[in-house]
This record gives structure tokens, sequence and C-alpha cells, in this order.
């Protein structure tokens, strides 16, 4: 019997929804619904998103219209208790015939279990038409999207992010009837709030989008009117001479902003441009959400683009219009460049005294000075004079009290760049105030030069020891001091920087310079496996197997570049045809070694050998020993590995000829010792035996 299918839309619309969370409800809204037809068991095709600044909409094809018929075995009373002693049916099969409809009980047939056999009833149930599912559906997913607080309005009960007009629900060309949030359901919709503002009908979810489109001025389809955004920036840049720098965030965030966006070219006074660029773009985009322009030079331009959210009869107006708006933004951020540097940066280092961190953990001027030591510690081995190092982590925060950090937090360390380099600051101790952020994202650039990387990692280091330290340990999606971004950032500069530094050394020193925290061994493992835990995602995304990333974790290499060695190493050793073999020797030598009551021998006697594979393995084992510990000590864990894979044949010989639990005493714990030596050496690398 072939499926009756047709398509289905459902449009909720509403006031302005939140730009920064629009595209997340949408898919969480259109998530909702597939979860809800699948547990209705319904089958369906392509699903479609739509989402614009007042409206989520979902577009479902070839929905099938009726639930399979389906036949539903309904468990009753044990055979035993089903019956009397005549035959007869027992009120417990009464009450349950009953339940089915009228069954009798020669309807009933018989369930063999374990416990017995008991009586079922097999119940043909009707498929449900799916109109009379996708209200619960629809309502359900409404009530699970991601709302941190919820809005009424009005008189009525009826809570969401935003007051809701109006719901369009079709199911083909008929609507299907519902209360939607206070609504009840219809086939209209409502255009461009200034073009199109009266009721567009839909008559099939087909014509949604190009209905929206031609009568009401809307573009719904949000990857549409973003690829349209950013071809009209680019475009009206190029017609001004320039080049649009399309950030990824803000074009999200404007297309979220806008039903019919329209490119404009604005102008502002060049005067402005003697202010550092990134207080010029942070007031353009962070308040205004203009996009900025760039010479052949690639210096910023006087000029912006806004996307207006109206076809407007007069542009000039509109032009005209922002550059009104952003001009006091602009006067502002020169103004705030002029205060800033009457006096020096450390001139703001006092008034940090007054500004709290964490309230066990003091305030930020007590932060800095557990930055000065702590910097200065990690700069040593990488080479840098420690004036230097000191001298970059006591102006590392001093922005921070700056009117222009003040007005734009994002501008946190940039301005210390630039306040740093004016007052004649090293060009190393400058970088170093922009780059202790970095990275600030994922992907983002790492520190480059070794004071950067120094007061980077100091101070994400302290951050995370002092968290950690008063026990407030990041749980579930709450990380209110982003310490797991701070942990994979700090991993990632000693990594790809190959940096040579003792991670667990650093945390034991930095949990030292806080004094209102009680150091323990169990702390400094805690935060050791908190940060090398981030590293899981991270090799992931480079292709590594979570054995293989398990592998290196359970040995705990204390550096970080240590950890990364061992990573190639175990990769390259898994392409190598002993892996297989090795790997499950290890891994029956460490069940092996598990089971052995006692501390093992920690020689290994050669008389007690009594089969010649023992002899074999050993002299295999003996003839690696000196070079495999030669390869890592100079942390070529790649070739040590290749080297503990030649002995495969040796140890597949052992178990193959060897028993390892003798029934002499003496003859089992010398094959005991035997064994450990070989798991020891190979845990000098990796465990294999995950693998």
């Amino acid at each position: 019997m072939s499926v009756i299918t047709e398509e289905f839309l459902v449009e909720i619309g509403t006031e302005e929804l939140p730009p920064k969370a629009l595209k997340k409800l949408s898919e969480a809204f259109s998530s909702g619904i597939e979860a809800g037809l699948t547990e209705a068991e319904l089958s369906y095709g392509e699903v479609k998103v739509y989402a614009a600044p007042r409206r989520l909409a979902v577009l479902i094809e070839e929905l099938q219209t009726v639930q399979n018929d389906k036949v539903v075995e309904r468990k009753g009373p044990t055979k035993k208790a089903a019956f009397d002693a005549e035959g007869n049916p027992s009120k417990a099969l009464q009450g349950f015939l009953r339940g089915c409809g009228g069954a009798t009980a020669d309807d009933l047939i018989e369930i063999e279990t374990d416990k017995g056999v008991w009586m079922a009833y097999n119940l043909e149930q009707k498929g449900a038409a799916v109109e009379s599912l996708l209200p619960d559906i629809v309502n359900q997913s409404l009530a699970k999207l991601p709302i941190p607080k919820r809005m009424r309005w009005g008189a009525s009960d009826v809570e969401f992010v935003r007051p809701v007009h109006w719901a369009l629900m079709l199911l083909g060309d008929k609507v299907v009837p519902a209360t939607i949030l206070g609504h009840e359901t219809s086939n209209t919709t409502k255009g461009h709030r200034f073009h199109a503002p009266a009721e567009v009908v839909i008559s099939h979810p087909s014509q949604y989008v190009e209905t929206l489109k031609t009568q009401g001025y809307v573009q719904v389809d949000f990857a549409e009117r973003s690829a349209s955004i950013a071809k009209q920036v680019a475009g009206v840049a190029q017609q001004s001479g320039g080049t649009a720098v399309i950030d990824a965030d803000l074009l999200e965030e404007v297309t979220a902003l806008n039903e019919w966006p329209v490119a404009i070219v604005g102008d502002f006074d060049e005067g402005f441009l003697s202010v550092p660029s990134e207080a010029l773009v942070s007031a353009m985009a962070g308040h205004q959400k203009y996009f900025h322009m760039l010479d052949g030079a690639g210096k910023l331009m006087a000029k912006f683009i806004t996307i207006s959210n109206i076809e407007s009869s007069n542009p000039a107006s509109v032009k005209y219009g922002n550059e009104r708006v952003i001009r006091p933004r602009l006067a502002d951020a020169k103004f705030f460049w002029d205060q800033d540097r009457k006096q020096p940066l450390d001139h703001f280092l006092p008034r940090l005294k007054t500004v709290v961190f964490q309230k066990q953990l003091g305030t930020i001027f007590d932060k800095i000075e557990r930055l000065q030591t702590l910097t200065v510690e990690i700069g040593k081995p990488l080479g840098v004079k420690a004036e230097i190092c000191e001298r970059a982590a006591r102006l590392s925060k001093c922005d921070l009290m700056s009117e222009m950090v003040g007005e734009f937090p994002d501008l946190q360390g940039v301005m210390g760049r630039y306040y740093a380099t004016e007052q004649g600051e090293n060009s190393e101790v400058s970088e170093a105030i922009d780059a202790q952020y970095q990275p600030r994202f994922s992907g983002d650039e790492l520190p480059s030069s070794a004071v950067a990387q120094a007061l980077a990692i100091a101070d994400k280091l302290d951050t995370i020891t002092g968290i950690f330290g008063i026990g407030q340990i990041p749980t579930g999606d709450k990380d209110p001091f982003a310490l797991r971004r701070a942990a994979l950032g700090l991993v990632r500069i000693m990594i790809e920087k190959q940096l040579d530094l003792d991670l667990r050394l650093l945390i034991q020193n930095s949990l030292d310079l806080h004094e209102s925290i009680s150091v323990t061994e169990t702390l400094v493992d805690e935060v050791y496996d908190f940060i090398m835990s981030r590293l899981r995602a991270y090799y992931a995304n480079q292709g590594i197997s979570a054995e293989q990333f398990e592998a290196v974790r359970v040995c705990r290499p204390a550096y970080p570049i240590d950890f990364a060695k061992r990573i190639d190493a175990v990769k390259e050793f898994s392409q190598m045809p002993a892996a297989e073999s090795l790997s499950a020797a290890n891994k029956r030598i460490s069940n092996i070694l598990k089971k052995v009551e006692g501390d093992l021998a920690e020689t290994v006697d050669v008389s007690l050998f009594e089969v010649e594979a023992e002899k074999v393995l050993w002299e295999a084992l003996d003839t690696l020993r000196e070079t495999v510990s030669n390869q890592i000590s100079a942390r070529d864990y790649t070739a040590a590995i290749g080297s503990l894979a030649t002995i495969r044949d040796a140890v597949d010989a052992f178990f193959d000829d060897v028993m390892v639990m003798a029934d002499d005493l003496a003859v089992r714990q010398n094959r005991l010792a035997l064994l450990n030596q070989i798991y020891q050496l190979f845990l000098q690398v990796a465990d294999v035996s995950r693998l």
C-alpha cells in the first residue's frame, strides 16, 4: 500500500526576535518537530528551516498523512491466574478482556516466558491522521525551545520569548486547526512591517517563500538573505573604491535584524582616522552593526556600510540619518583616545586595587602581582629576560581602567598595546599586552613572541588554578570564567609553539602563589587532568581516535609537547603491521598483571627459564632496552615505538609456548617480571593495550 504524503508548513509570527538567538531558536524549533514526527512513527522528506526577525517557520516535504496501522501486543494475567479450577475466565481475565474492547478468551494468545505462561491480546491499532497529531508536536517543540527567560504580555498567560501575533499551519492547501501560543491557526501571515503590513494568504506550503518575497517584501530564507547581504555589501564597497570586511558573526546578526535588506554606504569625517582603527570598527560594528571598508593599502576608509530594512524612495535620507547616528560614537572614541594618552599606562595600575577579580582570590592588582612572578618563571626556559616578562605582566591589565576599554570592553589588550607603544615601551611588552588574550576564539592566532606566550600562559593558568583552588569547578554548561577555553588555549600555545614546559610544575607554582588556597597533590592532579582533557576534542578534529588519545593520556606526561610527540608515535604505531597483535598482547599482559597480588619482582632470573620462547623474548627485550631508552630520552617516541614493534614475533611465540601462571612459584614470578618489564617499557611511550 502506497503512503500518501503532503507538504506541511508551520509559521509563528512574533515581535522582533533576539537577533543573536534567532538562528539557534529556528534550528531548535525544527529539531523539536522532527523529533515529534519520528516519535509518532511518521515518515517525511526534506526539512526546510526559515527564520526572519518576526517569524520562525518550518516546511516539511512528503510528510506521511496517516500513521501506519499496527498490531499492539497487550499482556494480560498469567495463564494460572486467568482461569479458575473449572477453566472459566477469572475476574482478572474478565477485566483484561473488557479493556481489550470486549474480546473473548478465544481471541487470546499464550506467551511463554522465563517466569511462566502469560495471556495476551493482539490489538489492531488504526493509524491516526497526521493533522490530529501536529498541534501537540508543534506545541511541544515550542515548549522545549532554549529560551532562558520567557515573557508574558497583556492579560494572556501564554509565555514565549517575544509576544506572538499569529500562527500559520498548513497541510497541503488545508489549514491544520489548532491553538498555538494563544492564537488560532490560519493560512495567513504578515509581510514587511512597512512595505506590506497587510495579511498575506499562503495557499500552499510550496508557495510560502515566493509569496512572502513577492507580496510581503520578506526574504524568509536565512541563508539566502545572508548571501544577499554579503553580495550587496561587497558590491557597494567596490563601487565606493574599497573592500568590505564581512565578519561572519556580524553578518549573522545583521541577517537576523532585517527582512528586506538594502545596503547603503555612509561617510564620516576623515579626522576620526587618527583614532586606532580597532576602536572605530568596534564603534561601528558593535554599536551600529555597520560593516567597515579598507582601501587598496589595507587601511580603514572613512566610510561604512549599513543594512537598511527598507527599500527607501529616498536613500540619501537613510544615509544621512545613519551618518548622524555614528558621528557621536566616533567622537566619543576620539575623546577617550585623547584622554587616555594624557598619562602613562601604569598610571592606571593603583586603580586596579579597587577592582575585584574574584572575592576569594583578591583584586586584579593581586592577580598582576602573581602574574609578574609566574611570567618570569615561564619566560626563563624560553630565553626571555626577567625584566621584560615582569614589565609585560605589570602593564598587562592597566588598560582595563582606561576610558576607551570602559566604553568598548572588546578592546582590552588592544588598547593596552597602543598605549604602551605610544609611551615607548619595549615592542615585545606592547605586543604581549594584546596577545595575552590569544587565542580569543576557536582557530584564533596564537601569541608569536616568547614574552607574549609566557604572559598568555601565566594569565590563563592563574585563572584556572585560582578558580579550581576555591572549588568552583565548571559543571555542565556553566563555566563563568571560561576555564575550558583558557585550558585549551594554554595547551595549544605549549604544543603548537613547541614550548618545553613542565605543566605539572607550573600548576604547582601557580597554586602556591594564591595565598588563600591550600595546595595538595590531589588539587594539582585535578587541575592537570582538567587542562589535558581539553585536548580530547582538539585531537579528535585532527583524526586521532579516542583510543589513541587515551593510550597517551593514561601515561600523564608532564610536558604537553611530550604529549603531542607521543600522540604522533601512537598514530604511526597504529598503522604498523605489528600494531594489532602487540596491542592485544599488551592488553593480555595488563590483565594478567592486574590480577597479581603483592609486589612483582624487579629483576628477571635467566636461570629460571624453562622454555626457549622465554629466552628468545628476554634476549629481544635486552637488545632493545638501551636503544629504546636512548630514543625515549631524546623524545623520539615514534622511533622508540617502532623499535618496540620489532619484538612482535617474540611476544607472540611467548604466549603460544609459555604458561605464564606456572605451578612453580619462582618460575611464575619470573615470567610475570619479564612481562612487566615489556609492559613498563611500552608505557614510557603509551599504553598500547588501549588501542
